[in-house]
């Protein structure tokens, strides 16, 4: 299912509200902007040694579930995939490009800039948000393949993961380990999230208004990937 744009002035209406968003960014000191880590899961992190899977697995799920532009993606992914053997595909491709990156990533010590790592997960959910309100098709004449798409941000996705466990200074001594505990984390929060997103968008589906609301919803979605690749991008040239 597809939702388009039905004016052309909704499109120009919008561009001008996220233009003067992205204006207003610029009043946020750098360190608000910044990617948000607590104090404490770093602190932790930076004084372990040694094999920790329990804390790993729990750092990584805590690490999904309050991930708020992963969280925002998955939720474009979904939108309006009804068979749970598409949700499966779709989210399974997700998490195989972000444990890909995640792994090697961390391991190859291949350290990416969070802002702009963060600045392009952003960008993810602007274009989910477009693939679903068939911008694609209006515009170009063409509808990239979403399977491909959602992978290769899953790569991204993972990028980011992978980008700041390297600034938690990860000690070498059981990094294997913690770091595949680590990931079963995230795959455990992610479905959790999911879950709890599914059961949502299912009461939400069988509303008469969900096919009225769904093209707000797809705006708003995009307003908030829009904003935080302002965020980031701001962090990082004020930073």
């Amino acid at each position: 299912m597809k939702i388009y744009f039905n004016h052309p002035c909704s499109v120009l209406r919008f561009a001008m509200v996220t233009l003067l968003l992205f204006l207003s960014l610029a009043i946020f000191p750098a360190d608000v902007l910044a990617h948000g880590v607590t104090e404490g899961d770093k602190g932790f992190i930076q004084e372990s040694s040694g094999i920790m899977i329990l804390p790993f697995i729990y750092l990584g799920a805590k690490h999904m579930v309050t991930g708020y532009d992963h969280l925002l993606f998955l939720v474009g992914v979904i939108f309006f995939l009804y068979r749970f053997k598409d949700v499966g595909i779709y989210v399974s491709l997700f998490a195989l490009g972000h444990t890909l990156t995640l792994m090697s990533g961390t391991l190859m010590q291949i350290s990416v800039n969070a802002y702009l790592i963060d600045a392009i997960i952003g960008f993810s959910i602007v274009y989910k948000a477009l693939d679903n309100l068939g911008a694609f098709q209006q515009w170009f004449g063409f509808q990239p393949d979403t399977r491909i798409a959602t992978m290769i941000f899953g790569l991204f996705h993972g990028f980011g993961l992978a980008t700041k466990i390297l600034d938690y200074q990860v000690s070498a001594d059981g990094l294997v380990t913690n770091l595949i505990a680590f990931n079963v984390g995230v795959e455990l929060g992610q479905l959790l999230a999911l879950g709890v997103i599914l059961i949502a968008m299912g009461f939400w589906r069988r509303s008469e208004r969900f096919s009225r609301q769904a093209y707000t919803a797809q705006v708003l979605l995009m307003t908030a990937g829009f904003l935080l690749t302002g965020y980031q991008l701001t962090g990082y040239f004020i930073a």
